[in-house]
């Protein structure tokens, strides 16, 4: 006997429970659910995160800005467990009201600078050290192009297609399909790009290489929701070549390995407070 088809009530209200492995942390509300001060290394730069791609992208692009030779990159990356709520806390929530990681305060300056959302730490680190953004205005303009891209692509990725794929309490054709869809042309928006140049703003690796590949590179090397063969993945061979150049760059291997607490204990740096945490 088939279900009854869902129709939305006429005000929605929270009562029963949405299912799914991040249930347990969603909620309609915003603000903190507890108290708990973050703790604060000695380093200018103080980060709170998480491994998921979207936390990667801020230790991968300090290891990259650490083996240029600017030392005041040096950071405290602070572990952030979002599945057991860290990121309600009010420490958090005062460095970034939507509760998300990345977080990042930068102490080197007085009052300190709170700087929320990946793209936004991606930019501002990149301004403040003026490294992997072109200073010349097209060179700039098409690196940020690129950065924003991410931002409003990821997450139909994400959100849509692998909430969808792999992690919704049941398997819905239309939604995987929809999500699908839209994931596959994404690819080919990369793939058609990455034929005319080595990097995604041209011959240089930029912050918007940094942005993309951990959620766009790390999917068709199946390291993100194990869903390369479903997605053909093979099929994009530009997209497949810049992933694997940049999956070799060391900063990229140590900026993988930060915050990290899941793999095999080789890979996991749940946090760094010295560069010889990641010996």
């Amino acid at each position: 006997m088939s279900k009854a088809p869902y129709v939305p009530p006429q005000v929605w209200t929270n009562e029963a429970p949405s299912g799914g492995q991040f249930a347990s942390i969603n909620r309609p509300i915003a603000g903190p659910t507890h108290d708990k001060t973050l703790p604060v290394g000695k380093h200018p730069l103080q980060l709170y995160s998480l491994a998921t791609p979207n936390g990667v992208k801020v230790t991968i692009l300090l290891e990259e800005l650490l083996a240029l030779g600017h030392s005041a990159a040096e950071y405290d990356a602070w572990l952030i467990r979002i599945g057991e709520g860290d990121q309600f806390s009010s420490g958090f929530v005062e460095i970034n009201p939507n509760s998300k990681i990345p977080a990042l305060l930068d102490r080197s300056v007085e009052p300190p600078i709170r700087v929320f959302e990946s793209g936004s730490i991606l930019l501002y680190l990149a301004e403040k050290f003026g490294a992997f953004l072109p200073k010349d205005p097209a060179g700039r303009t098409e690196t940020l192009n690129w950065l924003f891209w991410q931002m409003g692509s990821a997450p139909y990725l994400g959100g849509g297609f692998g909430h969808f794929y792999a992690y919704a309490p049941e398997k819905m054709e239309y939604p995987i399909n929809r999500f699908t869809m839209e994931a596959k042309r994404q690819l080919d928006v990369l793939d058609r790009r990455l034929a005319e140049s080595p990097y995604l703003a041209g011959d240089s690796y930029t912050i918007a290489d940094i942005a993309v590949w951990p959620w766009y590179g790390q999917l068709v090397r199946n390291n993100v929701y194990s869903a390369a063969e479903f997605l053909a993945a093979h099929e994009y061979t530009h997209v497949q070549r810049w992933a694997e150049d940049i999956a070799k760059r060391p900063a990229v291997m140590r900026g993988q390995r930060v915050n990290r607490t899941w793999g095999d204990e080789a890979s996991q740096v749940p946090e760094r407070h010295q560069a010889s945490d990641l010996d």
